[in-house]
């Protein structure tokens, strides 16, 4: 049996190219037309190549929605790491902690919030791997910064603290628009901070 040609470094490299120039297309098309515009004729047309190699290289716009997720989680993880440690020894300085840091990732990745606007309206199974792995990610990091607290018996800190995630991932979704009346810039959210605080003292110390 003839064994197969091996692809000549001249055209491994134009193949990263491409394979390159096709995510950041869908990239850019995602973050400027939102997710309706996104399918292989627009993504070859916005990259500049034939819409066969959108097949070749990534069997579909899944493929590169795939690319596209592991970019944005790449974005939240130098986000998250660069956030300060949690201070205090209490439930509550952490969630503080966590909840500020997850909320500055999530507004500093236009990609990820596209990618979790997309997911809300629509099911498909390459935004359900995305969904998860986001989620992985967050607990992974949670899990390692947060120091040795004991869990009191009352109350439910996990609970409360996925109902201020979603909360906070919400407001996220909605930055520079409004939520409740409350309008989203500067000061919108510098009192969404001071709201956090004031809800945090449902953590028991």
């Amino acid at each position: 049996m003839a064994e197969s040609p091996v692809p000549s470094p001249a055209r491994q490299r134009d193949r990263r190219a491409t394979e390159a120039a096709i995510v950041a297309a869908g990239e850019r098309l995602l973050l400027r037309d939102g997710f309706p515009g996104l399918n292989v004729q627009t993504l070859a047309a916005e990259a500049g190549c034939d819409r066969k190699l959108v097949y070749r290289y990534f069997e579909g716009v899944d493929g590169v929605v795939a690319r596209l997720g592991a970019r944005a989680a790449a974005e939240l993880v130098r986000a998250l790491d660069a956030a300060p440690a949690p201070t205090g020894e209490s439930l509550r300085a952490f969630a503080r902690a966590s909840l500020a840091a997850w909320l500055a990732a999530l507004r500093a990745s236009p990609l990820t919030l596209r990618l979790m606007a997309w997911a809300l309206v629509e099911r498909s199974p390459a935004l359900e791997r995305i969904e998860a792995d986001r989620a992985a990610l967050l607990q992974a990091w949670m899990r390692e910064r947060r120091p040795r607290l004991r869990v009191p018996p009352e109350g439910d800190p996990a609970a409360l603290n996925a109902v201020l995630m979603a909360a906070v991932q919400h407001l996220a979704l909605a930055d520079g628009g409004a939520v409740g009346g409350l309008t989203l810039d500067e000061p919108g959210w510098t009192r969404v901070t001071a709201a956090l605080d004031r809800l945090l003292a449902a953590y028991p110390d």
